[in-house]
Order: C-alpha cells, then structure tokens, then sequence
C-alpha cells in the first residue's frame, strides 16, 4: 500500500494519506480532506510502500498539490485566528470562566475555527461557544488541553536555550518519570528537572535507555567490593567514565576507581552464613570443662559410727 505522511505545523504529529498516484517531494505543500473539512499541509515523509496490516483505517486521498491561491489563504486565515483569540479572551473575562485561551486553528475554507484552551477543571463552555460563534459567524469547536499540549501550543525556550523540543520536533509526547531521573544520577529537585510547563523536562528521555544499560555493568550503591587499596562498599557511580567511588573500610577514604579494578563480593546467603558458623559441639571442646548439672552424682561411702541404719547389738543378760 502507498501512503504519504502529511504533517500541518511544525512539532505536530503525522498523519497518512493516499497519495492517489501523485509524486511528493518532502517539504511540499498540499491540500488534503480532514475531519474539520479541507487543510493545508506539508509532506513529512515522501510516498512510499508499507504494509496494509500499519494502516489501521482507510486513508483518505491527498486532494491537490498547494497551488497559490491556497498557500494565499492560508496567510489571510492566520490574521483571522489571532481576532478569533482576541474575541474568545474578552468573552472568558465577560463571563467570568476560570479559563486560558491558547490558540486559535482555520480550516482552508474559513468556516469552521477550533479554539484551544487550558483550565484546571472541567468549565462549561456553551455559552461561550454560542457568543463566539455569533461573532465570528463561523462553526467554533472548543478544545481543552494539559500543561503539556499548552506549552506545546505556545513554544518558548527551555533552561538549556534552545527551542522547547515539544514545540519543535517532538511529534508525540511520551511518558516521562522521576525514575528516569534516578537512573541518570540528577539532582530531584523538581526546580531542576521541571520544564516550562511544570512537568518533568521530555529530554529526560533521551538518553535513559543508554544510561540504564551503563548502570547494568557498574556495581550498584552500597555493593561490597575488593580493590587494590582493600576490601570497601561502593558510595558512589559514574556511568559516563565507567567508575565508582569506593570507600575503603580499613582507612575509610573514599576513592575513584574504574569499574575494570573493582571486584564485587558474593553476597554471602543467610543459608551460607548459618552453614559456615561453628557447631554447638565444636563450641563446646574449645571452651574448658566445666561441672554440669547433668554430670553423674557419686554417693559418698558411709560414715563410721551409730546410725540409724548401723545393725544393733543387745546387751549380755545380768548374772
């Protein structure tokens, strides 16, 4: 099957269509069939073959290549979409909507506009979007989105200053944890590793698989190990340079050694431990006799003299 991957702003995602027998350099513009009606986008990936089993739904042809006319348009909807924000910003302030506007999308035909949004909770738009649309006397379709998708709408720089990747080439925005910052040694400091819109940076991302697979071969924090200098725990990793800090337990210093000089120590099992420690008996023949309760008694020989149980002997008869 021949598909064309279409995008229609830069850092959005891409989207297949038929190329219908037409030839699309990269870059190109043209003209395609949308769910909000006719668009103007540019080719992402030139056509090419894929199997039927990666397209999931039928694809809609590409209708035209951009001619001037179109590429016109689109430069007089873009002056439209910033009085449609101007108008949606004075509406949210005139009825009181706990509500940001963030960006305002024509479609090539002009009659229908999609307004983007950020809020905190849910707000009831109906209102607005009956006002609104009196105004512009266009179709106006709201839709709200998260910090992520707003910084995404509304670009900017990041702490490194260069353009945020999500507004500029990040096509999808994938999951990003505080273990990835774990695993790359950073500092948790949300102030550090929080972007523009509050949550963890995407670059996180980037080098984590590459870090977890230099952790694996490194000794793990706490791990017992023998060097050179003695026998120490690990307090300390370099993934970079592929080193450890170990602390020595007989000077206690802490050195940095590579992890080719560094030996880690079986961990010894409670099994093992219980089979190596000495048994009772052994305990028993090293330490000196002592009396026991449990010793046999020897009965003293009987005492000379009158006892109860000495043999009585009468007294002759008197004469």
């Amino acid at each position: 099957m021949n598909i064309v991957g279409i995008r229609f702003r830069k850092g959005s995602k891409v989207y297949y269509f038929d190329p219908a027998g037409l030839d699309f350099a990269v870059n190109e513009k043209v003209v395609v069939e949308t769910a909000r009606g006719l668009e103007l986008g540019y080719v992402a990936i030139a056509p090419k073959q894929v199997l039927a089993e990666e397209v999931k739904e039928p694809l809609k042809p590409v209708i035209r290549k951009a001619e001037a006319d179109d590429i016109k348009r689109t430069q007089d909807m873009e002056s439209r979409e910033k009085e449609a924000l101007a108008e949606g910003a004075q509406l949210v302030e005139k009825l009181h909507l706990p509500m940001k506007m963030l960006s305002a999308e024509y479609n090539l035909d002009g009659n229908r506009v999609t307004v983007y949004f950020s809020a905190e909770e849910r707000v009831d738009f109906r209102e607005l979007v009956r006002e609104l649309a009196g105004r512009l006397r266009t179709r106006v379709e709201l839709r709200q989105v998260g910090p992520r998708d707003e910084a995404k709408l509304i670009g900017g720089y990041g702490r490194c200053g260069r353009p945020l990747c999500c507004g500029s080439f990040l096509s999808e925005l994938a999951p990003v944890s505080i273990k990835m910052a774990k695993e790359q040694g950073l500092p948790l400091n949300p102030m550090k590793i929080s972007g523009c819109c509050g949550r963890l940076m995407c670059c996180l991302i980037y080098e984590n698989s590459q870090y977890r697979e230099m952790n694996r071969k490194l000794p793990r924090m706490g791990a017992r190990v023998t060097t050179a200098s003695g026998a120490g725990k690990v307090v300390g990793t370099n993934p970079l340079m592929e080193s450890v800090l170990v602390q020595i337990d007989e000077s206690g210093a802490s050195i940095e050694l590579p992890a080719a000089e560094v030996t880690v120590q079986a961990p010894v099992r409670p099994e093992q431990a219980r089979a190596e420690a000495p048994a009772p008996s052994e305990t028993a023949e090293s330490q000196p006799e002592r009396p026991s309760d449990e010793a046999p008694h020897e009965e003293a020989p009987p005492a000379e003299g009158p006892h109860d149980e000495a043999p009585h002997e009468e007294p002759p008869p008197a004469e």
